[in-house]
């Protein structure tokens, strides 16, 4: 049993571990920078240690630092949650050279997934179908574009060290071909470091599924069903929800193979995600897996009743999953939207600034997972989200009526947020109708 966990993140995530923590008789510390002196993670946890101030590199991706403070305060492990670095594998290897457990995969295994056109070589072999592509690195245009004509245009051109958008861009034809590569290059060098690339056919305006999987150290492996994260908006995921309404029960049985299939070909332990895309046509492909917690976990505990973070924990000191892939039974239907401080109505501009009141949404199935509180100064340095509300009903229909009762009832004053979008959206036709792919939010927009 670990004694103590060093908690580095921030916000929600950082709420949440440090509760999961209490929950397993387990004390925790949080790091902090000088702007999150006052964040609610701070106040809940057992200890804290300020890392610094100004933007995360000085503080929350301070590698050296965090590891300094988890010895300094006698912490057995430190749990990364999501974001900063969750998936970084010299992180890891820091930590395992100074005798602090990291509650994730191994940094081998993190390498592996973390190189997108690894991780395609990686699945290729191992016979989980993938979007057809390259197979090998790109390193420059007249390459890409001898692999793009046997592909055939439209192609997307993807960073190898990409996430979160960056590295990213579609070429049409074969005039914009080089232009959208060298663009591509271009942000993969300045974001990752890296200007290693990968191209495959573009999927208009696919389905966005993963699977939720887990793995312990003795060689169990269960996959926990999937998500639907289709509604993006630069290719930033807005809502979240469980079962998907877009694939059958013959698909899941199959997508839930192919994950544990997937994480068995890397060996890979602890808590990860596989995602998926789905064509118009109905075929899946695999789109990369994130070797970490998601942010949308919640929408998974929803529906199978499981404790990832808990789980988590247990598994990194080596205990066994409390469940075989047998017990996992999805009961329901969870939706999950996530509540940023930003102004849709100016291109989801961030709206920082002071919480001068806020009324959480409660009853029988609702859940919010949030670090606000009435008087809380939402820092400009960091990401926008600043809750989660996450319903559980039944059936979908009745979990749309729950999550619009939800937000209707959810009150933050001080800032803008997105509140009225995201009930737009529970309302819009085509997603009550369980039909909105990548390019919903996108066409949603243009109509209004």
């Amino acid at each position: 049993m670990f004694r103590k966990i060093l908690v580095a993140n921030r916000g929600e995530i950082a709420v949440r571990i440090i509760r999961a923590c209490r929950n397993l008789g387990i004390r925790s510390v949080a790091v902090y920078s000088k702007e999150d002196k006052n964040s609610l993670h701070v106040q809940l946890a057992d200890q804290r240690v300020c890392i610094g101030e100004g933007p995360a590199r000085n503080n929350y991706l301070n590698k050296e630092q965090i590891v300094t403070a988890a010895l300094n305060i006698g912490a057995d492990a430190i749990h990364p949650g999501f974001g900063f670095l969750s998936e970084n594998a010299e992180f890891v290897r820091l930590c395992e050279e100074n005798g602090l457990t990291f509650i994730g995969p191994g940094a081998d295994v993190i390498d592996s997934m973390g190189n997108k056109s690894q991780a395609r070589k990686t699945m290729m072999d191992a016979g989980v179908p993938v979007v057809p592509g390259t197979k090998e690195p790109v390193y420059d245009a007249e390459t890409g574009f001898v692999q793009a004509e046997k592909i055939g245009f439209p192609v997307m051109i993807k960073a190898s060290s990409g996430g979160g958008g960056k590295g990213m861009r579609v070429a049409r034809d074969k005039e914009e071909f080089e232009f959208q590569f060298n663009m591509a290059q271009r942000e993969s060098a300045n974001a990752f470091g890296d200007d290693t690339m990968y191209i495959e056919r573009f999927v208009e305006n696919p389905r966005h599924v993963e699977i939720q999987i887990m793995a312990d150290q003795h060689g169990n492996i269960a996959a926990l069903g999937e998500r639907d994260c289709s509604v993006q908006r630069n290719h930033q995921k807005l809502i979240e929800e469980s079962p998907s309404p877009a694939i059958s029960d013959k698909m899941r049985a199959s997508m839930n193979k192919d994950a544990v299939l997937a994480a068995k070909a890397v060996g890979y332990t602890n808590a990860g995600t596989v995602e998926f895309i789905l064509d118009p046509c109905g075929t899946y492909y695999f789109m990369e897996m994130n070797t970490r917690i998601q942010v949308e976990h919640g929408v998974t505990e929803m529906v199978t009743g499981t404790d990832l973070i808990v789980e988590q924990i247990r598994v990194a000191m080596g205990e066994p999953l409390s469940f075989s892939q047998k017990d996992v039974k999805i009961k329901g239907h969870a939706i999950e939207c996530r509540i940023n401080a930003e102004i849709p109505e100016k291109n989801f501009m961030p709206s920082p600034g002071i919480v001068k009141h806020m009324h959480l949404p409660a009853g029988n199935g609702v859940r919010v997972d949030t670090a606000l509180y009435t008087g809380y100064k939402i820092p400009s340095e960091y990401d926008s989200m600043i809750a989660k509300v996450i319903v559980h009903a039944p059936t979908r229909d009745a979990a749309l009526q729950k999550m619009r009762s939800a937000l209707d009832e959810m009150v933050i004053l001080g800032v803008e947020t997105n509140l009225d979008f995201q009930y737009q959206i529970m309302r819009h036709p085509v997603f009550c109708d369980g039909k909105a792919d990548t390019g919903f939010i996108e066409r949603m927009m243009n109509l209004d």
